[in-house]
């Protein structure tokens, strides 16, 4: 049988999701926690994988066993095991063929920015000095709508099949007191998110022009583009799959 288990968690005190070696992470702390449960080694294949510091609202893995788990039971056992800082929200028994990285169709992330200093989200936004022109940071957004190769927002050497993404939304809005960039895509490149907005904010102080914004994609070049955005205050908060995949 094989499972999706749905995982919030806070990315500040982890080297990202994927397990290395004298390093602490997300997925060494949820495998250790199943094992315990399961009785044996379990291993766990992520939606995707996030760095050093970034957060997740929504991430999907899956597992197989030959148990069958009660969803509350399940989920009261793996939260009692995990660290404060990782929560499992949900259980679904899926398709043996379902695969939480290949069967998924979508994954969106928001990035928060702030513009003014405030000590209780410190560690899950970026707190930016400066005034920025959210109207030309959104209009040089959309140049990024439909497919393209994203490769000027891409860490060099990184082992890709494609650099071609499409994404299907790429906006910022006014939450509260913070700036959130939400951009939906049906794949991301490593670092690509936290590139944009960094290439963005200097779109919005002026030392980008919009228009720069097509050359910038077509020369598939990373130094081209700006200064990645620090991972704090990115978040990964949603996955999208085929409701088939779905058995309960």
């Amino acid at each position: 049988m094989r499972y999706f288990i749905s995982l919030t968690y806070k990315g500040t005190a982890y080297h990202g999701w994927q397990i290395q070696p004298n390093a602490n992470t997300v997925q060494a702390e949820v495998q250790h926690a199943l094992s315990i449960l399961e009785q044996e080694k379990i291993e766990l294949v992520a939606a995707g994988r996030t760095d050093t510091g970034v957060h997740a609202k929504e991430i999907f893995a899956h597992f197989d066993t030959e148990k069958q788990w009660d969803k509350a039971q399940f989920i009261f056992k793996m939260n009692s095991i995990l660290p404060k800082d990782i929560a499992v929200n949900d259980l679904h028994l899926v398709a043996t063929d379902f695969h939480a990285r290949f069967s998924a169709t979508s994954r969106t992330y928001q990035y928060h920015l702030t513009l003014n200093k405030n000590p209780f989200n410190i560690e899950l936004s970026y707190h930016f000095f400066g005034k920025l022109n959210v109207d030309s940071m959104n209009e040089a957004a959309q140049y990024l709508l439909g497919e393209h190769d994203f490769s000027c927002f891409s860490k060099s050497k990184t082992q890709t099949f494609t650099n071609f993404c499409k994404i299907e939304k790429a906006v910022w809005e006014q939450v509260g007191d913070e700036l959130v960039f939400t951009i939906k895509a049906n794949r991301f490149l490593r670092n690509m998110v936290r590139a944009i907005v960094g290439t963005l904010i200097e779109v919005g102080e002026g030392k980008r022009d919009v228009s720069d914004f097509p050359n910038l994609i077509a020369s598939k070049n990373r130094s081209n583009a700006g200064t990645s955005a620090p991972a704090s205050g990115l978040f990964l908060v949603q996955i999208e799959y085929p409701e088939e995949g779905f058995i309960r």
